[in-house]
């Protein structure tokens, strides 16, 4: 009688009309998708720019504490995402090949894997925040800056994985305007709570960075609320459904078959800007601290073209699902375009206006002395991050994930961190700099020869 009624319900399904990733005009899609993702993604811009430019009002040596705690940061974005990348793309070719029954377990599972992610970040912030900020320096106030801005990110970071993974399963359907409208609620939350709660305003205690961090998870938290109340009022073609759920391994495997090594990607990463970290406060803490406001200002010029490939990702999927080789053909086109071009005008940003930028965040002459160049210097490679971006995510999207990982790992560990180092032999911390661009040359060359050979195996002969 059970088999039955499943059968039913797989043949009802069938029924449904075709979703617009399969039907609608590749320009008209990718821009419905991309552009309510690189709105969200500007504001989350926006709000991570916020919370520095205040903290930077404490001091400096609290602006460097928040740059140091970047990696871990990054990290539990990158698992969150990772995560969330492995489950769109078997969501979206199941879409495709209208298998619902696969769809629902898919997500199902994929928000179990983000419940497990937070418990392990949870350990981390009751265990190791003060002894990771230990490893970087000596200096007592930036350690406990430091302890105690990651202690609470990493504590809270149920808000962030739930968030990231709701709104990848609004996005993997298609309804990206909702996954915009939690990010953005989130972003606004975080941006409003972060004055009252850094310098004790409408009765709140004086938190400083703690406050900081404070606002940002509750921010997450109220973010990834809305995106689950959208995915079960909105999302019609994926139900959630905690009673019928059952953990399955091989489709866990499956979403870190792609997930894994964008995670990966995500940990090389953090340990490239660990390691940088490392050697820029052995010239002054200054340089880090305009490392991490460089990190904070790049993010206006990714983040859309972050968007972008968020809208791209699932078209791919799902017309890969559905052996549809124009739409796929047409979708890479466009985004290397809109990608390329938005990376042109961030470099026009950074080379014209790094004073001013570099002001918001309340910097001192010696900031402004370091981080003019470095701001100039770093942008370059701007020119060739577009393409080697829309490149790792098709890579993604079709399943290449070791593809992406080889890339990426490249860039982070064998072309940009070495280079850094030697450049920084030379005592001057601007020619460390000069290591971006060095890298994203290498990065590029990469990029050319894996796009051409997944092109021949995977798209070509659909």
């Amino acid at each position: 009688m059970g088999n039955s009624k499943e059968n039913l319900t797989e043949e009802s399904m069938e029924k449904r009309p075709e979703n617009k990733m399969g039907v609608m005009s590749v320009h008209k899609l990718l821009l419905s998708m991309s552009i309510p993702m690189m709105i969200a993604m500007l504001v989350q811009a926006l709000y991570n720019v916020v919370d520095s430019i205040f903290v930077a009002q404490i001091n400096e040596n609290a602006l460097t504490a928040v740059s140091l705690a970047f990696p871990i940061q990054s990290l539990i974005i990158g698992i969150g995402v990772g995560t969330g990348v492995g489950m769109n793309a078997f969501l979206s070719k199941s879409l495709g090949e209208k298998n619902f029954t696969a769809v629902n377990k898919s997500a199902m599972n994929g928000i179990l894997l983000a419940c497990m992610n937070c418990v392990v970040f949870m350990i981390v912030g009751f265990t190791g925040a003060e002894a990771f900020f230990r490893t970087q320096t000596n200096i007592p106030e930036i350690i406990e800056y430091g302890r105690d801005y990651l202690s609470v990110i990493c504590i809270f970071s149920f808000g962030v994985f739930n968030q990231i993974t709701f709104e990848r399963l609004l996005m993997s359907t298609g309804k990206t305007v909702y996954s915009m409208i939690s990010q953005m609620a989130g972003a606004v939350t975080n941006i409003i709570l972060d004055p009252i709660m850094i310098f004790g305003l409408l009765g709140f205690p004086k938190m400083g960075v703690a406050g900081a961090a404070l606002a940002t998870v509750i921010g997450q938290a109220a973010g990834a609320c809305l995106a689950l109340w959208f995915n079960l009022r909105k999302n019609h073609e994926i139900r959630l459904s905690v009673r019928e759920f059952r953990p399955d391994l091989e489709i866990m495997k499956r979403i870190y078959a792609v997930g894994l090594p964008s995670i990966l990607m995500a940990s090389l990463g953090s340990v490239m800007t660990y390691g940088l970290n490392r050697i820029l406060i052995s010239f002054t803490p200054t340089a880090t601290a305009v490392f991490g406001v460089y990190f904070k200002l790049q993010s206006f010029v990714f983040m859309p073209v972050f968007g972008l490939n968020n809208g791209m990702v699932p078209i791919i999927a799902y017309n890969f699902g559905a052996r549809k080789k124009e739409r796929i053909i047409g979708t890479i086109r466009l985004s290397l375009v809109y990608a390329v071009g938005i990376m042109l005008l961030g470099v026009a940003v950074f080379h014209i206006f790094p004073n001013e930028l570099l002001m918001m965040f309340n910097a001192t002459p010696e900031m402004i002395a370091i981080g003019v160049p470095a701001l100039r210097i770093i942008s370059l490679h701007f020119l060739f991050a577009g393409f080697c971006i829309v490149s790792l995510s098709v890579f993604q999207a079709l399943g290449n994930g070791m593809e992406s990982l080889f890339v990426a790992g490249s860039r982070q560990l064998l072309l940009l961190l070495p280079a850094a180092w030697l450049l920084s032999l030379t005592g001057f911390v601007n020619a460390t700099w000069w290591s971006f661009p060095i890298a994203e040359c290498g990065t590029l060359a990469l990029c050319i020869i894996f796009m051409r050979r997944t092109y021949d195996k995977k798209i070509k002969i659909i």
